[in-house]
């Protein structure tokens, strides 16, 4: 009969396959996801070290909540979500006014739901409150148990690419992920998401039995990003890179896998904005299929290397970005000839040490110092004063931060995800459109 293997939201399958692996499901999760899972609620994982059992229940698994912003990263936003389904739409309208013409299924109505019907249909009810519970054939009442809360069919029968009738399944909740499985199945889990009870629930990838069975290796079974999915972090200087890696590793460890940065360990290979803006020129001729992200300071080195990259017609996989303007940055210390002040330093010297705690064991207020004039710009650049030490003090923090103020590095993280998770999003939407 062979081995089924299945990517599993709260017990609903959203993609399987028999006898061989089928879709690389690795990159959704870590190693850390890696365990032994009991098969039932009433199992007990054995006490014994018996090496057959242990490799029968081997399953990557991680809640989706953890699991929605490395979906993202992989493309598969709301706004993916919303392409997929009016794809599908389109080609259904199509193939139903087809048959139509030829007399078939005449009562299937052409007048499908619009994609924020849909979003609500779909996240409704969350995926623990469907009964799972199998229904038999054999009652007479079986199709009525079987589509439960979706029996009408003057809804269901809007849902693309599907008649309510040819929907398969053995349990309500296994009737209603056949009814949305047009779908991708990052799309569906992208979509699911958006019902928060729903984000409790675990994302299952159990390959045990496919591999005791003797249908596929454990090696087919890696976790964490695959290189061609990997975002390239390219900074204006060594500092930027240590301190985002450490935000990451402090703040986001569960996408941490998905940023690549330059190998730094023997100076910075295109230290300064100029010289980032002649590397982007360098790539934007050529045909490079890395994922990459050009990180420029938020200062006026920065805004102008910004605007030269822009000018470079980026393609799809390339983007440039200064670090965030924040409110904390409209009235910051400054020293200058005529003495200090308070003044707006957003666009003009905001560098990545300013998003740091800047009252973190330090004896003065911080400061910017004025230095060059930029005649493109037509202001003065700035730079933090003591920089260095508000880094070493960032780069000594470990698990414990709950007295130190991360809300700047987070508006950083928050930037990169955001530029990262577009250029994955239109790297799946042409995909799929192509």
């Amino acid at each position: 009969m062979g081995t089924e293997i299945s990517l599993d939201i709260g017990g609903m399958s959203v993609a399987w396959s028999k006898n061989h692996r089928g879709m690389d499901h690795g990159f959704l999760f870590q190693s850390t996801d890696r365990r032994r899972v009991p098969f039932g609620e009433d199992d007990k994982q054995a006490e014994d070290d018996d090496p057959d059992i242990a490799q029968m229940e081997m399953t990557f698994i991680r809640a989706l909540r953890s699991a929605l912003a490395r979906l993202e990263l992989l493309g598969h936003t709301l706004k993916a979500v919303k392409a997929d389904y009016e794809r599908v739409a389109r080609e259904s309208v199509e193939e139903r006014r087809a048959f139509q013409d030829e007399g078939i299924d005449e009562e299937q109505p052409l007048e499908l739901m619009p994609f924020e019907e849909f979003q609500a249909f779909v996240t409704r009810f969350a995926i623990a409150d469907l009964d799972n519970s199998f229904q038999s054939y054999l009652y007479d009442d079986w199709a009525q148990r079987l589509n439960g809360r979706f029996a009408d069919n003057s809804i269901v029968g809007r849902v693309p690419s599907v008649s309510a009738y040819d929907v398969d399944g053995y349990s309500e909740r296994s009737y209603f992920g056949s009814l949305i499985g047009f779908l991708h199945p990052y799309n569906i889990l992208r979509l699911l998401a958006e019902n928060e009870r729903n984000l409790e629930s675990n994302l299952e990838w159990r390959y045990g039995p496919l591999v005791c069975n003797g249908w596929a290796q454990e090696s087919e079974f890696v976790p964490n990003a695959r290189r061609a999915r990997t975002f390239l972090i390219a900074t204006e200087g060594s500092s930027d890179i240590y301190i985002i890696q450490h935000a990451i590793a402090l703040l986001r460890p569960e996408i941490a896998d998905f940023f690549r940065f330059f190998d730094v360990s023997e100076g910075h290979p295109f230290s300064g904005a100029g010289s980032l803006v002649h590397f982007a020129r360098g790539l934007a001729k050529i045909d490079v299929h890395n994922q990459l992200l050009f990180l420029l300071d938020n200062d006026a080195e920065g805004v102008s290397a910004f605007q030269k990259i822009s000018a470079l017609a980026l393609p799809a996989n390339m983007r440039a970005a200064t670090l965030p303007e924040m409110e904390r940055f409209r009235k910051f210390r400054t020293r200058g000839p005529d003495g200090t002040g308070a003044t707006d330093i957003n666009g003009r010297a905001v560098a990545i040490e300013c998003y740091l705690d800047l009252t973190a064991e330090t004896a003065s207020p911080a400061e910017v110092g004025w230095t060059a004039y930029k005649k493109d710009l037509g202001v003065y650049q700035g730079e933090l004063l003591k920089k260095e030490a508000y880094t070493k003090t960032f780069l000594k923090r470990a698990a414990s931060i709950d007295d130190y103020d991360m809300s700047g590095v987070t508006a950083v993280l928050d930037m990169i995800y955001a530029e990262c998770s577009g250029i994955g999003e239109m790297a799946w939407i042409s995909k799929a459109s192509a």
